[in-house]
C-alpha cells in the first residue's frame, strides 16, 4: 500500500509480499488473488513488473523451505501425480468390481499450457491461473494432477458432457490468465486433448510417469 502510494518502483515491495507469502506455506494462487484485490480497490491492472517480482519472491521463499511430502503441488495447489496415481487404482477397482473397463467408461483430459520459459516466476504464475482455472471449470473434487512444465492431466468420464467440460475448462483458462494479467505466459490457445486410458492400472501409472515434465 505504501509503494503504491509513492511514486517509485512497486517491484520491490512486491518481491518482499510474495516472500512472506511463500514462507508462511500461502499458495501462489492466493498470493496472486491478495495482489489482484489491492489493485481492484485502487482501480488498476497490476503492472506486469510487479506481478513477476511477487512470483519470483514467492518461489525463492520455496526454494529456501525445507522438503516435505504432499499430496498437493504448492505452486498450483492441485494434487501431485502420486495421488492420481491412487485415484486412478480407485477407478480400476471399481470398473473390475462392476465386469467392465476402465478405458471404457474413463479417460485422461490432459492440458498443455507450456510456451518454452522456465523461468521460476513465469511457472509459478502459471500455475496459479491454471490451478484456478481447473477447479473453476470442474466439480470439487475431481481427480486431476499437476504434471509439471505447464501440463495437467485431469481424469474424466467417457461421458455425453465431455464436449462441454473441454469448452467450459478452455473458457476458464482463458479468463484466469486475463483476470492475472499473464497472458503472454500461457500457450494461445491451450492446447487440450483426451488420452485414452491403458487397460491396467500399472500401464496407467507408467504413462502418468512418461506424461510428467
Amino acid at each position: 500500500t505504501e509503494a503504491l502510494t509513492s511514486d517509485g518502483s512497486l517491484a520491490p515491495a512486491a518481491h518482499r509480499l510474495g516472500e512472506m507469502r511463500g514462507s508462511t506455506g500461502v499458495g501462489i494462487a492466493e498470493a496472486l488473488d491478495d495482489f489482484a484485490v489491492l489493485f481492484e480497490v485502487v482501480g488498476t491492472e497490476p503492472p506486469l513488473e510487479s506481478v513477476r517480482a511477487l512470483c519470483e519472491g514467492w518461489a525463492a521463499a520455496l526454494e529456501n523451505a525445507p522438503v516435505r511430502a504432499s499430496c498437493i503441488d504448492p505452486e498450483s495447489g492441485l494434487p501431485t501425480v502420486d495421488y492420481l496415481s491412487v485415484r486412478l487404482a480407485e477407478t480400476y477397482g471399481a470398473a473390475r468390481r462392476h465386469a467392465h473397463h476402465a478405458f471404457v467408461t474413463h479417460a485422461l483430459l490432459l492440458v498443455d499450457v507450456a510456451v518454452g520459459d522456465n523461468h521460476p516466476w513465469r511457472r509459478a504464475a502459471r500455475s496459479a491461473a491454471m490451478g484456478r482455472a481447473l477447479a473453476a471449470a470442474l466439480p470439487q473434487g475431481h481427480p486431476m494432477a499437476a504434471l509439471g512444465g505447464g501440463a495437467f492431466a485431469i481424469l474424466v468420464a467417457r461421458d455425453w458432457d465431455l464436449g462441454g467440460t473441454v469448452t467450459r475448462l478452455r473458457e476458464e483458462v482463458n479468463e484466469h490468465a486475463t483476470e492475472l494479467a499473464i497472458g503472454e505466459l500461457l500457450r494461445q490457445p491451450p492446447r487440450i486433448w483426451i488420452e485414452p486410458l491403458p487397460e491396467t492400472h500399472d500401464r496407467a501409472v507408467d504413462l502418468l510417469e512418461h506424461l510428467r515434465r
